[in-house]
């Protein structure tokens, strides 16, 4: 039997080999870079629109064929929706309504789901199961329920009308309890041992670790109260207490006309705190909603 030698290969024969999986590698990076920018501008894309026509001239907005860029940039939008309707107050409505619900929201969220998460009571199951279950009901179905409550206490066209019916949620509720079950329990117990009562664990142990948690969901309740449109239409009839998002209907014209350049102005004034939010908030929140829920 004869045999074949075979020649060791050198670092000569080994340098080609490495540079092509490295051009391999530097050709996937580019084609993920380019992907993710793609999709990026899609997203974007709805948002540079209302930017660029926000500060186009009517003239050009009408125009056929529509042109992307504005070919004489104007502030007449900006003043125009300031003079049209009251919307300095609507605006001062919005963070009101927005923000008090928020507020309230974290308060009973966090406190009904500390019950749920932290303490063994008789019921917990099925009262944890009825709070998920309420979330597959319709928000419509209980739209006139409510509004008959509201109506029946003189809240109609008042902040309480307003913010109390959304002072709880079972989203927020569900949300912090799988949160909350993924703190380790020793520190209850070591609190427990020292005397300190649920309230006090509640406070200066829970509350202190689910920040993250906390204001994963202040964002979520300010950005889908902010934008809310069908809630405060129907719990408000005068324009002095519409928010911004109300307010934008009253622009349309009696023949159906909408001025799209003032509408794209007062959106992007509406866009702009909850950009500078989220801009504040980002590590915050991509930080819980990578931790939440793991035990």
């Amino acid at each position: 039997m004869t045999t074949i030698a075979t020649r060791p290969r050198t670092g000569a024969d080994r340098t080609p080999m490495r540079g092509r999986r490295r051009l391999g590698r530097t050709a996937e990076r580019w084609l993920l870079f380019a992907a993710v920018l793609a999709l990026t501008l899609i997203v974007l894309l709805p948002v540079v629109i209302i930017v660029l026509t926000a500060f186009k001239p009517a003239a050009e907005i009408n125009a056929y064929p529509p042109t992307l860029l504005p070919g004489t940039w104007t502030f007449d939008n900006f003043t125009k929706i300031f003079s049209d309707l009251p919307f300095g107050r609507l605006f001062l409505n919005s963070l009101v309504f927005a923000g008090g619900v928020t507020v309230f929201a974290l308060v009973f969220d966090a406190l009904a789901a500390y019950a749920l998460a932290r303490l063994d009571f008789r019921g917990n199951r099925v009262l944890l199961i009825v709070i998920v279950a309420s979330l597959m009901i319709p928000f419509q179905a209980t739209l006139i329920p409510v509004y008959q409550l509201v109506a029946g206490l003189g809240w109609v066209n008042t902040f309480a009308g307003l913010i109390i019916p959304r002072a709880a949620d079972a989203f927020g509720i569900f949300f912090l309890r799988q949160f909350f079950i993924s703190l380790p329990r020793d520190l209850d117990n070591a609190a427990r041992i020292d005397g300190a009562g649920e309230f006090r664990i509640f406070r200066s142990i829970v509350l202190p670790n689910a920040v993250p948690a906390l204001l994963t969901l202040a964002i979520f309740t300010f950005v889908n109260n902010w934008n809310d449109l069908l809630w405060p239409l129907v719990f408000t009839t005068s324009p002095e207490m519409g928010t911004i998002t109300s307010g934008l209907t009253l622009l349309t014209g009696p023949s159906g006309i909408i001025p799209y350049g003032t509408m794209m102005a007062g959106s992007l004034i509406a866009v702009l705190p909850l950009a500078v939010m989220f801009l504040i908030m980002q590590r915050r929140f991509i930080e819980s909603v990578a931790t939440t829920g793991l035990k």
